[in-house]
């Protein structure tokens, strides 16, 4: 049993739970992060987060850590939740009959579950039982904390992260197309940190020519995304590093289709491609989509509307002529944070801000 002060409240809890979610970040896509935390008169007495796809949720895993000497507190103590236990048989039993049998008195749910299998049953199932609930404690942090998830449901299309780049001029590249790495070791770090993060990461074919990126998350941890690369014609070279099998690849183009999805065909190359592409991406269970390149597929993600979050690195690089870099429409910035000689700005769109508390990771 973990002791803290009886002076705890409902919202330090939840932050722990919050916290303890986190640590299923890059592995449980297209399920969201969740942590729960069973406490008993101000000590937690299980805690447990959602570690990977497949695996038990995070309610069940906080009850799983409970010690057989304390079984006997349970149905005096309080869950807390960052998202509405599940109602639904998936490939876990539903989380809310599982709190019903173990007797718990109350719950607390930072927010409710979009997804239509839930939706609210979660929280009928529990109160329906007895079971005392109380729903909205750190909602916002929640809501940022599984915003991939809740873009799927709400908007039927991944969460979408444009990431760049830029030098003190406001380039995004040389006008040579030589390839120049703009930002300092300490934002590459975080680059493959950010990948280990996102399900799917997409460049555009110049990109994908003048770089030859791996689009890979060598971080040391986690899953490698879906790498997905432009390449209408099929024109890049096979000894291109996203041809290798390091990770699974789809290469959109307009020529062939091949089993297994390493060449995926698209006929409309044209204002559809995107949207198609997104509906494709979820239909495959892919979540999340970080775009890295070029200047052009970011910009055309920025004039359709279809993105969730910008991260632009200005750096103190120079290049005195160069590509200039995408225009950000209607964006609100929401976070900034120094890496060393850089400057990470983070935005959202106006239309759609999620609120971003201060401390809230990305």
């Amino acid at each position: 049993m973990r002791l803290y002060s009886l002076r705890m409240t409902h919202e330090d809890f939840m932050r722990r739970a919050i916290d303890l979610a986190y640590l299923g970040q890059g592995l449980v896509s297209p399920n969201p992060m969740v942590g729960a935390v069973l406490v008993h008169q101000g000590s937690i007495l299980g805690e447990g987060f959602h570690a990977g796809y497949g695996q038990v949720h995070a309610e069940v895993a906080a009850l799983q850590t409970v010690s057989d000497a304390q079984r006997g507190l349970i149905p005096e103590s309080t869950l807390y939740v960052s998202l509405e236990p599940c109602a639904h048989q998936g490939k876990q039993p539903p989380c809310a009959n599982r709190i019903v049998a173990e007797r718990i008195k109350k719950v607390v749910i930072a927010t409710l579950d979009p997804y239509k299998e839930v939706q609210g049953r979660g929280l009928e199932i529990l109160q329906q039982a007895g079971v005392a609930v109380e729903v909205g404690c750190m909602e916002q942090e929640a809501r940022w904390l599984a915003r991939r998830f809740f873009t799927v449901q709400e908007r039927s299309r991944p969460y979408i992260i444009l990431k760049w780049a830029q030098s003190a001029e406001g380039y995004f590249a040389p006008l040579s197309n030589a390839r120049k790495q703009l930002s300092n070791a300490f934002s590459m770090e975080l680059l493959h940190q950010w990948r280990r993060q996102e399900a799917a990461i997409m460049v555009g074919y110049k990109t994908a020519l003048i770089d030859n990126p791996k689009l890979t998350n060598r971080s040391g941890s986690g899953l490698q995304p879906l790498r997905i690369v432009l390449d209408r014609t099929l024109a890049l070279a096979t000894t291109h590093h996203l041809m290798q099998d390091d990770a699974a690849t789809w290469i959109i183009n307009a020529k062939k289709e091949q089993p297994g999805l390493k060449y995926f065909k698209q006929a409309d190359f044209g204002d559809k491609l995107l949207p198609n592409l997104l509906q494709d991406l979820k239909h495959h269970g892919h979540n999340s989509l970080i775009v890295e390149g070029g200047a052009q597929l970011l910009q055309a993600f920025i004039d359709g509307g279809l993105w969730d979050e910008a991260r632009v690195i200005h750096t103190p690089v120079t290049l005195g002529k160069g590509l200039a870099a995408p225009l950000l429409k209607d964006a609100e910035l929401m976070a900034q944070e120094h890496l060393d000689t850089d400057l990470l700005h983070v935005y959202q769109p106006s239309d759609r801000l999620i609120s971003f508390v201060p401390g809230m990771r990305l």
